[in-house]
């Protein structure tokens, strides 16, 4: 009788711990410190994902530009933009055909007279070719842009020329960019063959 008495005492006294003196919760919701922020469920230390990988590429596929060094240093004799290069070794634009023989690309340096400057920012050129066309020169990644009154003044750029066939579209909005009229562009009907260069550094000479 002591051992059922002794049994039933200890019973309800756990029954008395659990009704006034309730566990914890598993797992419970703590409140965010004052300060933090709250990331994608997480707290502010945990970064986000990067995503697909692939935003880059689709901005370039859509044309848009990444924005490059916006500051421009003027138009001067003996500025760079980009890699700093030397006109040791280029080769005159009109020779570019020459040196690229059958290939459809090459790189190499080559020295000319700067013909058209994109007038939004800068972030293409044109040098005149042998044929009387242009070759545009783009930068590498839009990581510098050169100054818009550049037009006129003589260039050394470095890098990678190439045969492209550039469409309509492209040209239409580079006619754009240069300021032509809505004539002008109009008259842009068809794709066209150019030689292409990509610079990763732009030398002004005089």
């Amino acid at each position: 009788m002591k051992f059922i008495l002794s049994f039933v005492g200890v019973l309800v006294a756990i029954l008395v711990l659990v009704r006034f003196f309730p566990s914890a919760p598993i797992n419970p919701v703590l409140p965010v410190p004052q300060g933090q922020k709250e990331v994608n469920g997480h707290d502010s230390s945990v970064p986000k994902g990067s995503g697909t990988g692939n935003e880059s590429n689709q901005e370039e596929e859509e044309g848009e530009e990444r924005p490059g060094n916006t500051s421009i240093a003027p138009v001067a004799p003996g500025q760079t933009y980009g890699a700093v290069i030397s006109p040791d070794g280029a080769v005159p634009v009109s020779a570019l055909g020459v040196a690229l023989n059958a290939r459809d690309s090459a790189q190499v340096k080559v020295a000319g007279k700067a013909s058209a400057v994109c007038q939004a920012k800068g972030c293409w050129m044109t040098l005149p070719t042998a044929d009387g066309k242009e070759m545009r020169v783009r930068f590498r990644d839009y990581a510098f842009f050169v100054p818009k009154d550049l037009s006129g003044h003589d260039v050394v750029v470095s890098g990678w020329a190439y045969r492209s066939t550039v469409p309509k579209a492209e040209l239409q909005h580079y006619a754009k960019d240069a300021g032509k009229s809505d004539q002008e562009i109009a008259a842009i009907t068809q794709d066209e063959q150019q030689l292409t260069f990509l610079a990763d550094g732009v030398l002004v000479r005089n």
